[in-house]
């Protein structure tokens, strides 16, 4: 780990206890009280420790997701155990459930913040239940880093909302490069649209119309649902009408398999396929069955655990074997599980980055990322943020599923986020 200006060689017996007598007893437990971290929030983090939370949906309508903070605290894990965790600090990770509810997600990000005292909240899950906890934490100026959401807006003004940043690639960048696949696929393709009835898909909706626009492809169908629909088989039964030579399936987990299942049942519409990134899991196509799957295309900014040809690759391993070890039980091929891995990765490099141990030196390493990659980004992808640009990751490579496996092209498409 690369040392801090905090942690110098030569830093006296004296300067560690004060940071020990500093660090993380209480929101009133003021700052580091020594040079440039004066008066900065130490809360949740001593010189031995670091509290994270975060609020996901455990369970309710998008409990698949629940695979991602079990990865990311398989990394934690072995980051305590093998590294001595973030800069000798051993990470303590809180994960409450908010079912994917708003309402449940301030309940559960207020118990984090004022009961646990969480140095930051890594990771909210949902475009909805961060944007029910925005405000609540940058007023409290509590770092909310790597939002699980790729919904513009947390990139969009980073000097209005200095305390929250995104990670995935933006529904902006994800949708930019399904126009640009669509209009190679059929020039003058006809299109049909399932999306969520909410930022995210209508995010994703929004970006891939203006992708298209001045080019012969044109959005022909549109249906949306509620994530409190029971199934979505009305509205693709209805899209299936307009006999359209593209599906978009901009969808959660569970209303993504729904409508994959309903295309395949449809013997009388073949559309491509195009799954949203955030549900392109191969666990989620395995129960349509693979042979049913052939050709769907997705993007994704991660290798694929499942493909061969990350093998070999160091990264892979290690994620492999050490989640067998520090999470037994665990699918290693669950892309969410992969992708917690990740996030976690991220946010430590990111923290190792700091130049102060305290929420103001993470908010400002969170805003200075350059070009920094993790093991398991597909090559030629990292992340880059400034003072004006606060999304951290902006490409994305296209794939298509074939055999029991998504194959990813070689070609990164990098689309800048809005």
């Amino acid at each position: 780990m690369r040392s801090k200006a905090i942690r110098t060689i030569g830093m006296t017996a004296a300067m560690l206890a004060t940071l020990t007598a500093c660090g993380g007893r209480g929101e009133e437990a003021g700052s580091v009280g020594q040079g440039d971290c004066k008066g900065q929030q130490t809360t949740g983090i001593t010189d031995t420790s670091i509290k994270l939370g975060g609020a996901y949906p455990l369970s309710g309508p998008a409990s698949a997701y629940a695979e991602i903070p079990k990865g990311a605290k398989a990394y934690f894990d072995y980051l305590n155990a093998e590294k001595g965790g973030i800069d000798g600090r051993k990470v303590e990770y809180l994960v409450r459930d908010d079912g994917y509810q708003p309402p449940k997600t301030i309940e559960e990000t207020r118990r984090l913040v004022e009961q646990d005292q969480v140095f930051a909240v890594f990771q909210t899950l949902g475009t909805a239940t961060s944007s029910a906890v925005w405000d609540y934490l940058g007023q409290r100026k509590v770092p909310q880093i790597f939002v699980a959401t790729g919904a513009n807006k947390f990139g969009a003004d980073p000097e209005k909302n200095p305390w929250t940043i995104g990670w995935q690639p933006s529904y902006h960048t994800e949708a930019t490069a399904y126009a640009q696949y669509v209009k190679k696929f059929k020039s003058d393709a006809t299109v049909s649209v399932l999306y969520q009835n909410d930022d995210f898909g209508k995010d994703l909706l929004t970006a891939f119309t203006a992708g298209i626009a001045g080019s012969g492809v044109k959005v022909i169908a549109e249906q949306s649902y509620e994530v409190t629909d029971p199934t979505v088989d009305a509205q693709v039964r209805n899209l299936a009408n307009s006999k359209a030579d593209v599906f978009l399936n901009f969808s959660t987990p569970k209303f993504a398999l729904q409508a994959l299942a309903a295309d395949v049942r449809n013997i009388d519409w073949n559309p491509k396929h195009v799954l949203a990134q955030v549900s392109n899991t191969t666990t989620n196509m395995k129960p349509i069955g693979f042979p049913n799957v052939q050709g769907v295309v997705s993007a994704s900014f991660l290798k694929d655990p499942g493909d061969s040809r990350w093998t070999a690759d160091a990264g892979m391993q290690t994620y492999k074997s050490k989640v067998t070890q520090y999470a037994p039980g665990a699918d290693t091929g669950n892309n969410h599980l992969m992708t917690g891995w990740a996030m976690a990765e991220s946010f430590a490099e990111t923290m190792d980055a700091a130049k102060c141990p305290t929420r103001e030196g993470l908010r400002d390493a969170m805003r200075s990322l350059d070009n920094v990659a993790v093991d398991l980004m597909l090559p030629g992808i990292s992340m880059k943020t400034d003072a004006t640009d606060g999304f951290p990751l902006e490409a994305v490579a296209m794939m298509t599923f074939a055999g029991e496996h998504w194959s990813v092209s070689d070609e990164v498409i990098s689309t800048p986020g809005k």
